[in-house]
Formats: structure tokens, C-alpha cells, sequence
């Protein structure tokens, strides 16, 4: 007895995006932990998995990732797009330790944050609002590097009046050389930031979907709210907001390198891992696109939902 054969008449029916197929979902988990890494055909040739002991290796190694990926551009001499979320907070943590033993400068670096609570308008939380991404991205990240900090003016925020400006930013960076690194978690609903899975209904075809390079006042899935709830706010559901700003597949697909990460805070379990890796490239499963990039994508070890 399982979910597949309880389902019709129960409360969860409908629940879930109309797309998943679940018979297919329920296949890529049955598969056992010492095939995790084996490369699928439709995967990257340049896509790795990395496997981490534990949360805390896990976001050292995202931290290291995304310093590295700063070395290199400024080594190269080309201008960094890093598309970023604010979770988890520990990977910006071990960013600037990484930055700040190289004495690196990110004056080449330009950040967009991938989201933002809105309400149903577009309209987010001021930035002195401590759950404000500013004020996360602040305490986090810019303030600790410093001197060292990327310039003001290149520090993105999905905002009511400047999400609508990222697809003309990037554009104008991309022509001059500029290279973006998206920087994503793979949770429980497996979208990528708040581009939902249940979008996919309202376009007609696969290449309509790619061509959403954001929205305003997103309405969120009911597991991203309790997702959120637990991520950000200690599990207080009435704290979290019901909408978000998010980029969206026009801008996410065109990136250069993926650095992302399942487990920790991201609390996707071993379904998103497997299905992640396994499903195929799915609209109806935005973290289903991360293996066609070229990077590297973080899991914790119990992940494999076989520890």
C-alpha cells in the first residue's frame, strides 16, 4: 500500500503539480546509492556530482565554489554575472573566508539575487526588514568582505522596480564578456529559485516556458511556503509570505556554470536528489534542467535516502 494506490478521493489529489508523472519519480528512487554519480545521457559532459559528508561539508564546498569561481574570473580577467539565493547562509560564510585569505578584490563581480518575498503585486519587504534578502546578503556576505565587497551599484535585488531590469543588465554584461554562475538549491518541490513547477501549465509549449525571464508576486506552491516556513522563519508558517519575485527559465538556462546543492537547509530529500538526476529535463521540474549545465551539484550524504 502506497501513495500511488491511496491517492484517488484523498485530500492530496491535485495537490501536487499536474505534470509530475509519479510512477516516474518513484522509478528514479529506486535506485541504489552506489549508482548516485553514474552519468545519465542527458546530462552535461561537463556536470559532476560531488558527494559531502554531512550539511556542513556540503556548504563549505558550495562556499569554496563560488570564491573559486571569483578567482578565476578576476585571474582571467573577465566580469562575473553570480546569480545567488540567501540559503544556506553558511556557504556565504565560508565564501568570504576563502575571498578574504585570498585578499580578493570582487570589484569584477555583479550579484543578482534570484528572489524575494513580495506580496501579490510585486511589492517586497522593506530592506530593513531582517528577513529582507538585502539584509541577509549584507550580514552575510557583502559586510564581512568589506573592502573586498563587490561595488554597491553591482548588488541586484529581485525588487517591485529592478527584477524587470535583470534580462537588460545581464544582456549588456554577456556582450561584454561577462560570464554567469547560477547559484541554486534543489528542494522539496524542485524548483529553481521561486520559478514553481506548476508555471509549466499555464504555457503551451516548452520553448514559451524558456522564454519567462522573471515574475512579479509569483504565487508560491503550498510546499515552497512550508519549506520557507521551516528555512527561514523556525517552522512559523504565518511568518512566511504567500508570494515571491523570481527570475525565471529565459534567465536561469542561459547560465554558464551551475554550482548547486541538495541536502542541509535545502531539505529537498533524496526524492528531489533522485529525481534531479534521473527524471530528464521536465518543465513541469525545473531542477530536472541543472544536469544539462556545465558545474557541479552539492549533496549531503543522507540525500541518497539510503545512509
Amino acid at each position: 500500500m502506497n501513495f500511488l494506490d491511496t491517492v484517488e478521493q484523498s485530500l492530496l489529489l491535485g495537490f501536487y503539480p499536474q505534470g509530475w508523472d509519479m510512477e516516474r519519480i518513484d522509478k528514479c528512487c529506486a535506485n541504489s546509492v552506489e549508482h548516485t554519480n553514474e552519468r545519465q545521457a542527458f546530462w552535461n559532459p561537463l556536470f559532476q556530482t560531488v558527494c559531502c559528508e554531512d550539511k556542513q561539508v556540503l556548504e563549505m564546498k558550495k562556499g569554496h565554489e563560488i570564491a573559486n569561481e571569483i578567482r578565476k574570473a578576476k585571474a582571467q580577467g573577465y566580469e562575473l554575472i553570480l546569480m545567488l539565493p540567501v540559503y544556506p547562509k553558511g556557504m556565504f560564510k565560508w565564501a568570504v573566508y576563502f575571498l578574504t585569505v585570498w585578499k580578493l578584490d570582487c570589484s569584477h563581480v555583479h550579484c543578482f539575487n534570484t528572489y524575494e518575498w513580495s506580496d501579490k503585486d510585486g511589492n517586497t519587504v522593506e530592506r530593513g526588514d531582517e528577513s529582507s534578502f538585502f539584509a541577509i546578503m549584507n550580514k552575510f556576505f557583502y559586510e564581512p568582505l568589506g573592502e573586498l565587497a563587490p561595488p554597491e551599484k553591482q548588488r541586484n535585488f529581485a525588487t517591485q522596480c529592478n527584477l524587470s531590469k535583470y534580462p537588460k543588465k545581464i544582456e549588456e554584461l554577456k556582450a561584454n564578456g561577462a560570464k554567469m554562475v547560477l547559484v541554486t538549491g534543489v528542494g522539496r518541490i524542485m524548483n529553481i529559485a521561486f520559478w514553481e513547477a506548476q508555471f509549466a501549465g499555464e504555457f503551451g509549449t516548452e520553448e514559451e516556458w524558456k522564454s519567462q525571464s522573471h515574475r512579479k508576486g509569483a504565487k508560491l506552491h503550498p510546499i515552497s511556503l512550508e519549506l520557507s516556513a521551516m528555512t527561514h522563519f523556525g517552522s512559523r508558517t504565518t511568518q512566511a509570505s504567500c508570494f515571491a519575485n523570481t527570475i525565471g527559465p529565459a534567465i536561469f538556462l542561459q547560465t554558464d556554470y551551475v554550482i548547486a546543492g541538495c541536502g542541509g537547509e535545502s531539505k529537498g530529500g533524496s526524492m528531489a536528489l533522485w529525481t534531479t538526476l534521473r527524471y530528464g529535463p521536465s518543465v513541469w521540474i525545473p531542477s530536472t534542467f541543472i544536469p544539462t549545465m556545465e558545474g557541479r551539484l552539492f549533496y549531503a550524504n543522507d540525500m541518497t535516502g539510503l545512509e
